[in-house]
């Protein structure tokens, strides 16, 4: 288990500004990711249906862990919330929050790290 002193349980992050998304009635998030190159542009004139917006659906313990990113709470909060709502359904609970806020931040980029100094 990782140990709870580790820095990484106190970085902070925050929703991106340029991030779109939906919240349902249910509590589920989903990305709305612009569809707006050129070459999208371009088939849409000629009438091909492509959407404008692709649209990523998180499931209910992503969606949660997504609301609780406010630019207040740290990890190692955003863990205890999880934690108090789902018990050991969640477990490893650390190992996989912290996996999955470095795949929003880093791959997606829907959140950021805004405890860095």
């Amino acid at each position: 288990m990782l140990d709870h002193n580790d820095d990484a349980f106190n970085i902070i992050f925050k929703i991106s500004d340029e991030l779109e998304y939906e919240v349902d009635k249910n509590g589920i998030v989903t990305m709305l990711e612009k569809q707006d190159h050129k070459i999208q542009r371009f088939f849409r004139k000629l009438g091909f249906k492509i959407p404008e917006y692709k649209r990523m659906t998180m499931d209910e313990y992503g969606s949660c862990v997504f609301l609780l990113i406010d630019g207040r709470k740290t990890v190692r909060e955003i863990g205890k919330s999880l934690e108090e709502t789902y018990g050991d359904k969640v477990e490893p609970l650390y190992e996989r929050l912290l996996l999955f806020v470095s795949h929003l931040e880093q791959q997606f980029h829907y959140i950021e790290n805004i405890s860095r100094v």
